[in-house]
């Protein structure tokens, strides 16, 4: 997936790991996937983040992919909608964040038509491994 979407090679075990470590911890976020078959047509992820400043949960959609075969077929969409579903269901929730690459116009515009609106926060990280 990241090497597809952001030109990113990844180490499969260190994933591999990251994957189970979310699913031993639900209070960490969720996955949610959706086929047709054996291989998932999208997924993405959702972690929580608590605002003191709103006093309630931001939820962060990450590692979104949708297959080529399945895209421009609404798959993002329906998985969005479920996110924004659960997240309203769930109480406490204030907004659904995200972060796409700059150069990803395509997702920019799928982002915006679900009602997304671009933020004045830029991203800012100190790696530590």
């Amino acid at each position: 997936m990241a090497l597809e979407t952001e030109g990113k090679a990844l180490d499969p075990g260190l994933v591999e790991q990251g994957v189970r470590g979310l699913m031993e911890r639900p209070e960490a976020g969720f996955y949610l996937v959706v086929g047709d078959g054996p291989a998932p047509a999208g997924s993405l992820m959702v972690t929580p983040e608590w605002t003191d400043w709103r006093n309630g949960w931001f939820w962060w959609i990450q590692s979104v992919y949708v297959a080529p075969a399945w895209r421009g077929r609404g798959v993002y969409r329906a998985l969005h909608q479920e996110v924004e579903r659960r997240a309203r269901a769930a109480g406490r929730v204030v907004g659904l964040r995200l972060y796409v690459e700059r150069e990803n116009t395509g997702a920019r515009q799928v982002y915006a038509r679900l009602g997304m609106e671009e933020t004045s926060y830029r991203l800012y990280e100190v790696p530590l491994t």
